[in-house]
């Protein structure tokens, strides 16, 4: 999948898919392109645009003076947030960052991408690998065995490993509950998702402004599958098809980010999914991604400090308003909690650079903003996963996000990795932290719904009270080469690798 392979964030895996029912010949239109900035007094015509995030206070006397000064630095505003005073601005006047911060009322202003505006449009890549009918036919054979499974649940190892199949007798989650998924689009017509999908929760917030047309939050491909795969990790039905989610008796929504041309989501989009999530309602948030063009955003440079202004300004709106947010902690294997980690990744739209950052001050986003539920992966085994980044008071709980090469289960397919939905009417297996958090978020989706009541903080901590947490293993060196792969520090009630522990749908349900 050209789009996703250069976010570590996302799944790791090739997907096998399972083609178990007829393919519904959805075919999602591309959405339009971000506005363009128009020309101004400043801007040279054959100059590139950039977009910008300008941050202000949130008073309307400050703002208006600041839209003043972005059009004399040759801005055009796309979209003014008013109540947490960010504004989304594109320009192609190479010192408009520089000469908007030295504007009256701008607290922040930043670039948020180094590469300039491109035209629409989607990539053509190649098709997933299917598994054979007769290897579909004996995961239902076995899923058969057990009364009340769903037809590839046989294959679902991480329900069982946090009790999923067992909480959903007791409490499948409420339909007053909604879990936005804040990604790449969801495919809301799939037979296993569309009873539990919210449209009047969904939208389209590429560019930074929502659109709330029908079906803008879907795919814009087939090869846009994981936003899809992660619905269904939350609240894929029980309903005698395919397979089942966490919560499957909650409602799901789509607010897609993922820019057209590389799938990369970018931080005017992502400030736009939360205060849209806060503004309808929404409860839980999904956040299976890393905000691009940088892995870890760094207070000292202008344009990355104002990249973390603006989203924390958001996603901290949303937390006010009553939404949890929860995020996956990354693929590299990095120590949140270390002093140095080599980042060669950044900026992922340009040309990266290899730099050496502190991550107690360049913010892996929204992953380490404050109030957020960190994810780390497990596998079958309940052993970290041998990619997921980690780190001691930095990840909150663990969650099932597979791992393929070290913890493989003993079910008919033998795959390592997590079964979920695909576009459609399609399953297919995928690995990653963005598999943990859904995980994580379905749970706390059950808890939401048997304390209504509970503020972000408050089903926060029951996240994490209702955790088992293994405890630092003894050696991690997964590979055998004598060598450890990874340093968990902390104890039994919390540590590096476990947060607080491996979340416990059962145990969210029962007590």
């Amino acid at each position: 999948m050209a789009q996703l392979r250069s976010r570590r964030r996302l799944a790791l895996a090739v997907p096998v898919v399972l083609s178990l029912t007829a393919s519904l010949g959805f075919l999602p239109v591309a959405a339009s392109a971000a506005p363009q900035a128009a020309p101004a007094a400043k801007q040279a015509t054959d100059a590139p645009a950039l977009a910008y995030v300008v941050n202000t206070e949130a008073d309307h006397r400050t703002i208006a003076s600041v839209k003043k000064a972005i059009a004399a630095a040759g801005g055009t505003v796309v979209v003014t947030y008013d109540k947490i005073g960010v504004i989304v601005v594109h320009s192609a006047n190479p010192d408009f960052g520089k000469e908007i911060r030295a504007a009256r009322g701008v607290q922040s202003a930043g670039a948020t991408r180094t590469a300039p505006l491109a035209p629409a449009g989607t990539t053509d890549v190649g098709a997933a690998d299917y598994v054979t009918a007769a290897e579909a036919a004996r995961t239902k054979a076995a899923s058969d065995k057990v009364p009340g499974s769903e037809p590839l649940e046989a294959d679902q190892w991480d329900l069982r490993a946090i009790g999923a199949d067992k909480a959903a007798r007791i409490n499948p989650g409420s339909q007053k509950v909604t879990v936005a998924v804040i990604d790449t689009g969801v495919d809301d017509t799939h037979d296993d998702l569309k009873a539990n999908f919210s449209a009047a929760q969904s939208a389209n917030c590429v560019g930074g402004k929502a659109d709330t047309s029908e079906g803008a939050w879907r795919p814009y491909t087939d090869d846009d599958y994981h936003g899809t795969h992660v619905a269904g990790e939350i609240a894929a039905a029980r309903n005698g098809i395919g397979v089942a989610g966490v919560a499957p008796g909650v409602k799901v929504s789509s607010i897609k980010v993922s820019d057209p041309d590389n799938g990369l989501f970018y931080p005017e989009n992502v400030v736009c999914a939360f205060v849209f999530a806060a503004d309808h309602g929404v409860e839980i948030t999904n956040n299976s991604y890393y905000v691009d063009p940088w892995l870890y955003n760094c207070k000292d440079d202008p344009d990355q400090k104002a990249i973390v202004d603006a989203v924390n300004r958001a996603q901290l709106y949303a937390q006010k308003k009553g939404t949890l947010h929860v995020a996956s902690a990354g693929n590299s294997n990095h120590d949140l909690a270390s002093d140095a980690i080599d980042d060669a990744s950044s900026p992922n739209d340009t040309t990266p650079v290899e730099r050496t950052i502190d991550p107690s001050e360049c913010l892996d986003l929204p992953t380490q903003l404050p109030g957020v539920v960190t994810v780390s992966a497990t596998g079958v085994h309940d052993a970290k996963s041998f990619y997921s980044t980690y780190g001691n008071r930095v990840v909150d709980v663990a969650a099932p996000g597979g791992d393929s090469r070290y913890q493989l289960p003993d079910t008919p397919s033998k795959n390592g990795r997590i079964l979920s939905t695909m576009p459609n009417n399609q399953y297919a297996f995928l690995q990653g932290t963005s598999m943990a958090a859904p995980h994580a978020a379905g749970v706390a989706a059950l808890l939401k719904s048997k304390h209504p009541w509970a503020s972000p903080a408050a089903l926060q901590a029951l996240l994490k009270a209702q955790a088992d947490n293994p405890g630092c293993p003894a050696s991690y060196d997964q590979d055998g080469d004598g060598v450890q792969d990874a340093t968990c520090e902390g104890g039994k009630r919390i540590n590096g690798f476990y947060g607080f522990g491996i979340v416990d749908a059962l145990d969210a349900v029962k007590r």
